[in-house]
């Protein structure tokens, strides 16, 4: 299956190049980003999956306060609840949001409890990294997992102890930052390279028709804001997002071990070699048997052993050639030649890159 997946993107994988790209998906605009957002809550109203006090004791702590500032006072109170659970909850501010807009939060549960499912978060101020309560945070908790447990089996999908609000958190606090005062703005390349970088400046500057952007570097384009003689820095941004560009990107090979994935980039080569793949089948049967004496002889029962050991060679497919300046499509059907798995797969990869053949970044995860 893994290797008909990999024949098939071959087949309907672009040229490098053919595609352009709106501008906006390539570059992160300098200072229009997200900040991020925590809190420390308390979730209520768990079926009796919640922390057990005893191991986590600052669910007591979280529960007292919260209960004195509601005027209602615990002090020296013994009491043992299962229906609450600490959890740490965060965020992303979006950038320019703006006081009473609402945004998804993350609960997830840091003391011992089973589940979060059917828990409600009580009011949660969500803290910037400056320390400032930028949201406050309230609402019933949607979870992704769920739990089952008996007396002596307990079985879990999922992950039941983290979970989601969408649009859970209501923003008090604006960032402050004067996007209209900008004289300059910087265009950051998601991925960094000379070639693209270079076309996103010739692009600008073609639709601007003089010179507004200039190349800095591999992965950075200046933009300079009164060349541009528009009304603010919205109007160009908003002018050169959608302009199309095509991209280049680095000849890359990304194996992961652990799945047997291959991803091979289009604009990988490999230089002429020879392929063998082949292997050892090593086979070891145990058969004991049981040795009895003789009706009532003196004895004891033996257990005497019989092994079966043999190895055989596996023929494989014998040489597969695969010429200079290979495609993709043709590296793919080559190794499918071979009729080998997508392991077997990962460790030819391996040698021909040991061996100076594959022109390309070889990533390995």
């Amino acid at each position: 299956m893994m290797l008909r997946l990999l024949l098939l993107l071959a087949l309907l994988a672009l040229p490098a190049g053919a595609e352009a790209i709106r501008i906006k998906d390539l570059v992160q605009f300098d200072g229009v980003r997200g900040n991020d957002l925590v809190g420390y809550g308390l979730v209520v109203g768990l079926n009796g999956t919640g922390d057990g006090l005893r191991n986590a004791p600052f669910t007591e702590e979280i529960m007292s306060n919260l209960l004195e500032r509601l005027g209602v006072n615990v002090a020296g109170e013994e009491y043992r609840p299962k229906n609450v659970a600490a959890v740490f909850v965060t965020a992303t501010l979006p950038p320019f949001a703006r006081a009473g807009g609402q945004v998804d939060v993350t609960v997830s549960a840091i003391g011992d409890a089973k589940s979060l499912l059917g828990g409600t978060l009580v009011m949660t101020p969500l803290n910037g990294a400056d320390g400032q309560i930028y949201a406050v945070a309230q609402g019933t908790i949607i979870a992704g997992g769920v739990a089952a447990e008996g007396q002596a089996a307990r079985v879990v999908q999922g992950v039941p102890t983290a979970g989601s609000i969408p649009g859970g958190a209501r923003v008090e606090r604006e960032v402050d930052f004067d996007f209209t005062g900008l004289t300059s703005l910087r265009l950051a390349l998601r991925l960094p390279d000379f070639t693209t970088a270079g076309r996103i400046e010739a692009v600008i500057n073609r639709e601007f028709g003089h010179q507004v952007a200039r190349m800095t570097d591999s992965g950075t384009v200046a933009l300079d804001l009164h060349a541009t003689r528009m009304a603010s820095p919205a109007h160009v941004l908003g002018r050169l997002e959608n302009l199309l560009v095509q991209p280049q990107t680095t000849a890359k090979v990304v194996v992961d071990q652990r799945s047997g994935t291959i991803v091979i980039g289009e604009d990988v080569r490999i230089s002429r070699v020879a392929v063998a793949q082949g292997g050892l089948t090593l086979r070891v049967d145990e058969t004991p048997v049981v040795v009895q004496p003789n009706p009532f002889t003196p004895g004891e029962t033996i257990v005497v052993p019989r092994s079966a050991v043999g190895i055989q060679q596996d023929q494989g497919q014998g040489l597969a050639e695969v010429q200079s300046s290979t495609t993709l499509s043709q590296v793919v059907a080559g190794l499918n030649a071979l009729g080998v798995a997508p392991h077997d797969m990962i460790d030819i990869l391996k040698s021909i890159n040991a061996a100076g053949a594959l022109h390309a970044e070889f990533l390995v995860r």
